[in-house]
């Protein structure tokens, strides 16, 4: 008899944020919802969320209908089970927003441990990844290389250019990179337009984007845009 190995997900960078514990919890959740309509929405999701105590007490169930509403407006879609834990941990990340926390923290609640410290060794890894890989890209050389150590990465994501060109490393050709708004200071419009391309091609080579909207690009959420390169980078290997 082969020995229990937990509940396993494909993208290691989402496994490392929950504990055993957290995934057999809402496994049981998601597989609860899926039993009771046959499958899951993002509209099943708001009273299920709102009854984990990790989130009753900060947010409404109609505030946590808004957020899933953000970044996807077809509330109907049918997600996975990987989609239902991105959605958990950006209520995960509005939570600690919330509360003040700061992205250093591990802050507990009742039953979940908020993993939404920034793993420096994971960052230091696609930073060397993106050293390596675009150390001669026209555009990029003047950014690079990314010092791990500060929020550079972060700040160098903001205008979606970086993420375009990681995804034509990953499966190249996917954007035609002369349609990448590449001006040393982009307008608001020209951002969108960047991180709705960055999004429509990623999803387009296999990663799941469910969870991620433009605004949250544009602002470059530590805990979305590593887990977005993670699943880019998985793809390229």
């Amino acid at each position: 008899m082969s020995s229990y190995q937990g509940v396993i997900v494909s993208d290691p960078w989402l496994q490392s944020q929950f504990t055993q514990v957290e995934l057999r919890t809402l496994k049981s959740k998601f597989i609860s919802v899926r039993t009771q309509h046959g499958r899951v929405t993002r509209d099943d999701l708001p009273p299920v969320f709102a009854g984990m105590k990790a989130f009753s007490e900060m947010f409404s169930e109609d505030e946590i209908k808004t957020f899933l509403g953000e970044s996807n407006s077809d509330m109907g879609e049918e997600i996975d089970f990987e989609a239902f834990l991105r959605l958990y941990l950006d209520l995960q990340g509005r939570a600690v927003e919330k509360s003040g926390g700061l992205r250093s923290s591990f802050l507990k609640a009742t039953t979940t441990t908020f993993h939404h410290a920034i793993n420096e060794s994971e960052k230091a890894s696609y930073v060397a990844h993106i050293n390596n890989y675009l150390a001669e890209d026209e555009f990029l050389k003047d950014f690079l290389p990314i010092d791990p150590a500060t929020d550079a990465l972060f700040d160098l994501a903001k205008d979606g250019v970086l993420l375009c060109k990681l995804i034509n490393v990953a499966v190249p050709g996917t954007i035609d990179e002369r349609a990448i708004n590449t001006k040393k200071v982009l307008n608001p419009w020209e951002r969108n337009e960047n991180h709705t391309l960055c999004l429509n091609s990623a999803k387009a080579i296999g990663c799941t984007v469910v969870n991620i909207g433009t605004q949250d690009l544009v602002e470059a959420r530590p805990h979305l845009v590593l887990g977005l390169i993670s699943q880019i980078i998985k793809v390229s290997n």
